[in-house]
């Protein structure tokens, strides 16, 4: 196939090329082996829950061996999509929790509480006294209280309390609100197991709680607990795409999620030490980069680049210029384990529960971080002299990463005053019509980056402001789009004079998948700063998911429908088109329950209408599309207000 209908990055296309001219299998050659796909998978129709299937449900056969129809079927696998996704997060946060726990207790040496001040937020959310009690003390308990958000036996999720009041109401009052975030993926699994719950729309109800488990629970934690451990982000400047990697230096990539690996690889291969090493090898010097959501992690905190997203993965391998790939958990290939057999890339898993066949394992011990870190360094170092053919893009693009909810309020008010003030001022008079999160994976299935790309550029040329995380932002980082220079030429008039002004790129790079929930608190902090509405549902905001891969994806775009925030996704990707009742639900029905729906549309122009219009449509809803005249008050007007 043509490279440039796989990718639409110039760099991506290179290396597909070249790893077709020398005979190397890539996402994209599995994929076309693996076509056509089944279409009863795609539909959401095809039921393996029990031993008495798998069943699909046909017009020759409606129901399956139990009984059960399209609707049931469809809904239960949407579930466990959500569920699944949910699980991963939450390990995610729970693998956080466990060492911000232990770094409170002084067992893991190498990390440290680095952003005291926002654990004192967390603390006096939590309900835990810090007046005359250190640091660490008030740490260890912030860290008990998190943990216990995974498992505890009664109760509803502490940080559903950030949601503005009348979206509390909602939830109480359609029976979502997220308990233990443990005990609703269990639940979640129980209820689609044969012969428990048959009713679509109480299965999709559990959807909703359980993906609100997610991002207010698993999610949010994660986020919370390493902004607290190694800094709440701040925009810095990176570089972006595989010219990042360098032929005189050993080349390491980090890839996975959990920056808890990632962040001691960085420290380790600026020790004097370990560089020493490297110039003994004829090496200048070190380089680390990312790919797929560690790398965003890396970017915002310590401006380090970023090779690539998840369909980089194997492409960055296929360079030849590569010493080590470590990865942790989430999103990482298997074709990885065939793939290095060809180069002198050494692959290591580094999480127990991420291990992968006929591949070294090292176990990262947060009681001895660095020491395992620095071993992972030198292992590259070892190898830089086994290096054969090299071959790297020259492609590398400038941007701009770390918008963090604290950053934004400092940006928009400075220290003292910062408030979102002035966001809402022009919200409401109208420069920037709205906000929309374009989040989501690479999926082989598409031309890579393109619709995450085509849908922001089309978004910010209509006034609306771009909030990114995940593979979507490193897919904007690639075009430009994370550059204020390069991005303002493609804003509209009334964005690009509030970008401008205030010293911001159109589209904000908010950090990796869990990070979704900063855009949660960030809508919240909208609604209290006052003047767009009272509840999550009267923003005009709108999330987007034109191209995904994993089921956290569900997760991330259910709960925020559940927040009330409607979201569109990409055709195909919910899997729900088997079922008309499941579709005409949570196309339509759930926004009479929860204040928001799913949209479908792949095409990245149709996609940015729809997204207008649905702003559009909140904005009418506030009243803040109506030019009304500005009357200077005297006394007698004064004196008729009441308070």
């Amino acid at each position: 196939m043509d490279p440039k209908k796989r990718s639409s990055d110039k760099a991506a296309q290179e290396m597909i090329q070249l790893m077709a001219d020398k005979g190397l299998e890539n996402a994209w050659d599995r994929l076309d082996a693996q076509s056509p796909q089944c279409g009863f998978g795609k539909s959401g129709i095809c039921c393996r829950i029990c031993t008495m299937g798998p069943c699909r449900i046909s017009k020759k056969a409606p129901l399956g061996v139990c009984g059960a129809d399209a609707d049931t079927i469809v809904a239960r696998n949407f579930l466990r999509a959500v569920a699944a996704g949910t699980s991963a997060h939450s390990d995610h946060g729970r693998t956080v929790a466990e060492v911000f726990l232990a770094t409170a207790r002084g067992e893991a040496k190498d990390y440290e509480i680095k952003d005291i001040p926002k654990l004192m937020r967390l603390a006096e959310e939590f309900g835990v006294k810090t007046e005359g009690r250190k640091v660490n003390e008030i740490a260890v308990d912030v860290g008990i209280i998190a943990i216990k958000e995974f498992g505890k036996y009664e109760g509803e999720q502490l940080m559903t309390k950030r949601a503005p009041a009348p979206r509390q109401e909602i939830w109480k009052k359609q029976g979502v609100t997220p308990r233990a975030i443990d005990r609703e993926v269990t639940e979640s699994l129980h209820r689609t197991s044969m012969g428990v719950d048959q009713d679509y729309k109480n299965i999709l109800k559990q959807a909703s709680r359980c993906a609100l488990a997610d991002g207010w629970g698993g999610s949010l934690i994660a986020t919370e607990l390493q902004d607290i451990l190694f800094g709440v982000p701040y925009p810095g400047k990176g570089e972006i795409n595989m010219g990042v990697l360098k032929e005189d230096e050993v080349n390491i990539i980090v890839h996975g999620h959990e920056p808890i690996l990632s962040e001691m690889i960085a420290a380790a291969s600026q020790s004097p030490e370990i560089l020493e090493e490297a110039k003994k090898v004829g090496a200048k010097g070190i380089t680390i980069a990312g790919t797929c959501c560690t790398a965003n992690e890396l970017l915002m905190r310590h401006g380090i680049p970023i090779a690539g997203n998840f369909l980089n993965q194997e492409l960055v391998v296929a360079t030849g210029a590569v010493e080590l790939m470590a990865v942790d958990v989430q999103c990482i290939m298997q074709g990885l384990t065939s793939l290095v057999k060809h180069f002198h890339t050494k692959l290591i898993t580094t999480a127990d529960k991420a291990r992968m066949p006929g591949v070294e394992h090292v176990e990262m011990d947060e009681r001895d971080a660095l020491e395992t870190a620095k071993k992972l360094v030198k292992t590259a170092i070892d190898n830089y002299k086994n290096r054969g053919e090299v071959h790297i893009p020259k492609e590398k693009t400038a941007a701009v990463g770390g918008f963090s909810m604290e950053s934004i309020k400092y940006i928009l008010g400075g220290k003292f005053r910062a408030s979102f003030r002035p966001l809402n001022d022009n919200i409401i008079n109208g420069r920037i019509r709205g906000i929309a999160g374009v989040v989501g994976c690479t999926n082989p299935k598409v031309t890579q980056d393109y619709e995450h790309t085509k849908l922001v550029e089309e978004l910010i040329k209509r006034d609306i402001l771009v909030l990114t995380t995940g593979c979507a932002t490193i897919a904007c980082g690639k075009t430009g789009l994370n550059n204020p220079k390069a991005a303002l030429d493609m804003a509209g008039p009334g964005l690009r004079e509030v970008c401008e002004t205030v010293g911001i790129p159109p589209v904000l790079a908010c950090g990796s998948c869990v990070d979704n929930s900063r855009l949660l608190v960030s809508c919240c902090e909208i609604v209290k700063e006052g003047g767009l509405g009272d509840d999550l549902a009267d923003l005009p905001v709108v999330g987007a998911c034109l191209s995904s891969v994993h089921e956290k994806a569900s997760a991330i775009g259910h709960y925020f429908v559940a927040s009330g925030t409607p979201v569109v996704f990409g055709e195909g990707l919910l899997q729900i088109d088997g079922s008309e009742k499941v579709k005409k639900y949570l196309l339509d029905e759930i926004e009479n329950d929860l204040g928001a729906k799913w949209m479908i549309e792949s095409d990245p122009v149709k996609a940015a209408d729809l997204i207008l219009g649905a702003i559009e449509k909140k904005r009418d809803a506030l009243g803040i599309n109506q030019d009304t005249e500005r009357k200077l008050f005297g006394m007698d007007d004064r004196r008729e207000l009441e308070f």
